[in-house]
């Protein structure tokens, strides 16, 4: 849409609808409510040009546009109501925040003569949104409207991507005025500058045992393909952080697995011995540093080269050697023109290879499918399945749990196949994420794995697929079971179970009642043929995986953690 300089009076909340589409919106997610009419009354008028979305919750509709943001790298757009609606989209802003991805949370507010009062279904989201969104602000007069939604696109995109949050009070939609559109966004993305790409090749061609770790949002396709062909010029092994498993593709002779839940213990062991961590992207956060263990702070014996694009994350925990401000693109970009136009070819692939391999060859092993089932429904034999049937753009999407462990350890990601979980341990994202991945890639293959507990979270967003010709194959992996607080328990207080054994419902019932495709699967043989059957059915579909809480996660067993 072209931008308007000298325009008729347009309501509120037409202005805020046309910022969106000059802006390249084409979607959102939203549950209605009465506070934001004046917006969905516009929306009504371009349906031809942007497709909302109506979950069946709030959270539901946030962690879908927090999905879609990670899969496109543009701004995922959610509309909620005003109190409660806000307060069940909190998760996908937390979501968003921690994992560093672009979306913007649109609010219905009351009016502004009712402010400060406690009307009713009021919040100061500027207080509530404030700590965890990386800009949140209501917009009072309606003519500021370009202004505000101009930021709020270029906020969420530029340096590390994040949640931008606007209270819209409810007068205000409806005002009107005559007032100029802004510019499309561009995003502000920080280079990698030769100086410091020169810096790393010095500090690089010094270390014996050098690893790299890539992580953190921002990722595109080409940013990807540029990573890794800079790590196989470089001849460097490679890992990712959790549940950014897309950025470095599994076929590629330097990937060498993840730093996750499921990720093989040997690996930290790993980390000790290098000398140097080039660390791309990745926050060096808790997940990637197993506890901040992994690696001593705040000076640690390895050598770090930290690029990231948010200057506050450089030292926030180790001192690095060299800390550089880039965003993933274009320091990929710079790193790969480096090795392939600066260096000697094959020199340091040659001088690296025996470390390198060492790696790889760890991580092959550790992934392989077991020579024997151990469960009627082995889950490590599952996945293995799996792998042989998914195409290789498949999306996979990953709830809490440690049921998500066997789809992070024997499954294979790579570019343009995705991988789309939530690193902050929410429950109840894989379905609607699994949802908004189906809707924007119609002509993918879209699994999405989530526990029993998650499922009852969220597995009702299976109707909004449904109703908007999404097709997502949710796989319920069922132990009657909070899997991973059982395991906790069993650890620091072995046999004493309390609230964490639960009674199911019929999930095939529930599931073909809401218009998909359903089965119930019980043994290792018959995952593989429902799995085609899912994706040929041409409608959501659920596979109930029926397992014993003995297959506690993707490393241990109930048995053995109580020491049998």
């Amino acid at each position: 849409m072209t931008p308007t300089q000298d325009s008729s009076p347009r309501s509120a909340g037409r202005i805020l609808v046309d910022q969106l589409l000059i802006h390249g919106a084409t979607c959102g997610y939203c549950v209605p409510g009465e506070s934001y009419l004046e917006v969905l009354d516009a929306l009504h008028d371009v349906s031809d040009r942007f497709t909302l979305i109506n979950a069946r919750h709030e959270a539901g509709a946030a962690n879908m546009a927090e999905a879609h943001g990670k899969l496109t790298g543009a701004p995922g757009i959610a509309f909620v109501t005003r109190g409660p609606g806000a307060c069940h989209a909190a998760i996908g802003v937390h979501i968003a925040r921690q994992d560093s991805t672009p979306m913007i949370l649109l609010v219905g507010q009351v009016g502004r003569d009712m402010m400060d009062r406690e009307a009713f279904q009021e919040i100061d989201y500027r207080a509530m949104f404030g700590s965890v969104a990386k800009w949140a602000a209501q917009i009072d007069d309606a003519a500021r409207i370009p202004e505000y939604m101009a930021r709020a696109f270029r906020v969420a995109t530029s340096g590390r991507p994040g949640p931008v949050v606007l209270a819209l009070p409810e007068d205000m939609l409806a005002e009107e005025r005559t007032v100029a559109d802004s510019p499309p966004y561009r995003p502000a993305l920080p280079e990698l500058g030769e100086d410091g790409a020169a810096r790393i090749g010095t500090l690089l061609h010094g270390a014996e045992r050098p690893l790299l770790i890539v992580g953190g949002g921002g990722w595109s396709d080409a940013a990807s393909a540029d990573i890794t062909r800079f790590a196989e010029l470089a001849g460097l092994p490679a890992i990712c952080s959790f549940r950014r498993q897309d950025i470095i593709g599994a076929e590629s002779g330097s990937y060498a697995g993840d730093l996750g839940t499921a990720s093989d213990p040997a690996l930290t062991a790993r980390i000790a011995e290098a000398d140097l961590l080039l660390v791309v992207g990745a926050r060096l956060g808790e997940m990637t540093t197993k506890g901040y263990s992994a690696i001593s702070a705040p000076t640690p014996a390895q050598k770090i080269i930290h690029l990231h694009p948010d200057a506050d994350e450089l030292g926030r925990v180790y001192a690095p050697a060299l800390g550089c401000v880039a965003a993933p693109g274009p320091a990929a970009a710079r790193l790969a023109r480096l090795a392939g136009e600066s260096w000697p070819a094959g020199r340091w692939r040659d001088r690296w290879r025996v470390w390198r391999r060492a790696l790889r060859d760890a991580w092959l092993a550790d992934t392989a499918a077991p020579a024997r089932e151990a469960h009627a429904l082995d889950l490590s034999m599952v996945m293995d399945a799996f792998r042989q049937i998914l195409p290789k753009d498949a999306i996979i999407t990953l709830d809490a749990g440690n049921h998500g462990g066997w789809a992070q350890r024997f499954l294979r990601y790579g570019r343009p196949g995705r991988q789309l979980g939530s690193t902050c341990g929410a429950m109840g994202y894989s379905v609607p994420a699994g949802v908004a991945a189906s809707i924007a890639e119609p002509g993918r293959v879209v699994l999405s794995f989530v526990g029993d507990g998650g499922f009852m979270m969220s597995g009702a967003e299976i109707a909004t697929a449904a109703q908007h010709g999404g097709r997502p194959i949710v796989v319920v992996i069922n132990n009657a079971s909070y899997g991973t607080i059982r395991m906790h328990q069993e650890k620091a207080h072995p046999g004493r179970v309390v609230g964490t054994d639960l009674v199911n419902p019929d999930f095939v019932a529930m599931a073909r009642a809401m218009g998909a495709h359903a089965e119930r699967v019980e043994t290792t043989a018959q995952a593989g043929p429902a799995l085609r059957r899912a994706i040929a059915c041409g409608a959501p579909a659920v596979i109930e995986l029926v397992v014993e809480a003995e297959q506690i996660s993707s490393r241990t067993t109930l048995s053995r953690l109580r020491g049998g």
